[in-house]
């Protein structure tokens, strides 16, 4: 499994070098990252920041995203772009928008684009997802917007008979957007995964005051954060386990 980081890191530019060898996730909404990704880390995917766009009310601007992927697309550590979304909308909406992205960017960019099934569209959209593309990210939007909740549970285990076959076996890559914990990500059999996890809390003093953990400055705590995550694996195949059960098939 690729375990995404998303950048920025909280404590700077220093802090940042923890990412050497590791999955850089770079939004569009904090593109000025994307230099030092590129060059440092093994890998990275391009997010389209619509979610940061929802969640502060700005409008997305989709020709400068396309700007910036037709850029970085042809980069040997780039590996895929999130196709812009419409964070709570309905079937017909995103379905309109990955049509404008498609005529924005045109066959060879969009190629390259992974769509985002939100839990809150209809299964019969996953299930054409699952024949159109070769990768599929997992979005966590309306009723569903709750990683971990009993609904969020539910829904997944229905996304997972669609995307699985009898054996559990993924029939295409599945990503999982904002789902980098591992109380999450090991119960699926997920290709990939992201979370700001690292980059939100690395710089707060806050969260490190224990006796053994004061003083660690934020570079060393983003590293250890990284290690913790990428300890662990996703699920080789969807067993129906449940958060609170163990996944006795997990390697990690």
């Amino acid at each position: 499994m690729i375990h995404y980081h998303g950048v920025p890191l909280s404590g700077g530019l220093e802090t940042e070098v923890a990412m050497k060898s590791k999955h850089g996730f770079v939004s569009f909404a904090h593109a000025g990252s994307v230099g030092l990704v590129a060059e440092i880390c093994q890998s990275f995917a391009l997010d389209n920041g619509a979610f940061t766009s929802w969640k502060t009310g700005k409008a997305f601007d989709i020709n400068g995203f396309a700007d910036f992927v037709s850029h970085w697309h042809r980069h040997p550590s780039c590996d895929w772009h999130v196709i812009p979304d419409v964070i709570d909308g309905d079937d017909d909406d995103n379905a309109k928008m990955r049509a404008t992205w498609f005529k924005t960017v045109g066959a060879e960019v969009y190629s390259k684009g992974v769509p985002v099934w939100h839990l809150n569209e209809s299964l019969d959209v996953l299930q054409y997802m699952t024949v159109a593309y070769d990768r599929i990210a997992f979005g966590s939007a309306g009723a569903y917007s709750q990683i971990g909740s009993q609904e969020w549970w539910a829904r997944m285990s229905e996304a997972m008979d669609i995307v699985c076959d009898a054996e559990g076996r993924p029939k295409v890559k599945l990503h999982g957007l904002r789902m980098l914990d591992p109380t999450i990500f090991s119960h699926f059999p997920f290709t990939s995964a992201d979370s700001t996890n690292v980059g939100r809390n690395c710089g707060l003093d806050t969260r490190w005051q224990g006796p053994y953990t004061a003083g660690l400055n934020p570079r060393t705590r983003a590293m250890i954060l990284m290690e913790r995550i990428e300890s662990h694996a996703s699920a080789p195949r969807w067993a129906n386990s449940q958060a609170g059960q163990k996944n006795f098939e997990l390697i990690g």
